[in-house]
């Protein structure tokens, strides 16, 4: 007779045929839920186009968010940060939620400030351009309110004429986020 912990131990291996099964369970469950951009911003902040609801949002919902990003890009990537704000007007618009009543500010501080530089300072500073410029400027344009930490900017040599379009400089990231909050913004936990 086998001792009983290696009968155990014989029985907990995946197999392969165990692993396919597994894998071919989870791939067509991503598969069934398709994720695409838009309806507002294309070409970024992807959201999941099936989702079964049973805590729907009101469609006349409102929504003052306020996001706090620190953490910079990856050398020519999408920062993971800036494109929540995108999944979040296109998945609210996707489910029915007027863009109109979707209101959002970026709160930019730490390495992250590189992030929000134009072409020119972001080549001058990294010397590489500005991965970010196009999806800021589509979050800009669908009214995102983007505020830099004064205190960080002067600490890393960044000045106001450095900044995107529309890009706004605070006197610190604390006071952009005091004075949103008492406008009644709420703070996205992420």
């Amino acid at each position: 007779m086998k001792p009983m912990s290696k009968v155990m131990a014989r029985s907990s291996w995946i197999t392969p045929l165990k692993l396919a099964a597994v894998l071919g369970l989870f791939f067509q469950t991503a598969g069934a839920n398709e994720f695409r951009s838009g309806p507002v911003i294309q070409g970024y902040g992807e959201v999941a186009s099936r989702v079964k609801q049973t805590y729907p949002v009101p469609k006349d919902q409102r929504f003052k968010v306020v996001f706090d990003l620190a953490t910079q890009s990856e050398e020519g990537k999408i920062n993971p940060g800036i494109d929540s704000l995108a999944r979040f007007i296109n998945m609210h618009a996707a489910s029915g939620v007027d863009p109109n009543n979707i209101q959002l500010a970026l709160v930019v501080h730490g390495k992250a400030v590189f992030d929000v530089l134009s072409d020119d300072a972001h080549f001058k500073k990294l010397a590489r351009g500005n991965a970010q410029a196009k999806l800021l400027k589509a979050l800009l344009d669908n009214g995102v309110r983007v505020m830099v930490c004064g205190q960080t900017a002067a600490h890393l040599g960044v000045d106001n004429n450095m900044l995107l379009p529309g890009v706004e400089m605070s006197l610190s990231a604390m006071t952009a986020h005091a004075v949103l909050a008492q406008q009644g913004y709420s703070q996205n936990p992420f």
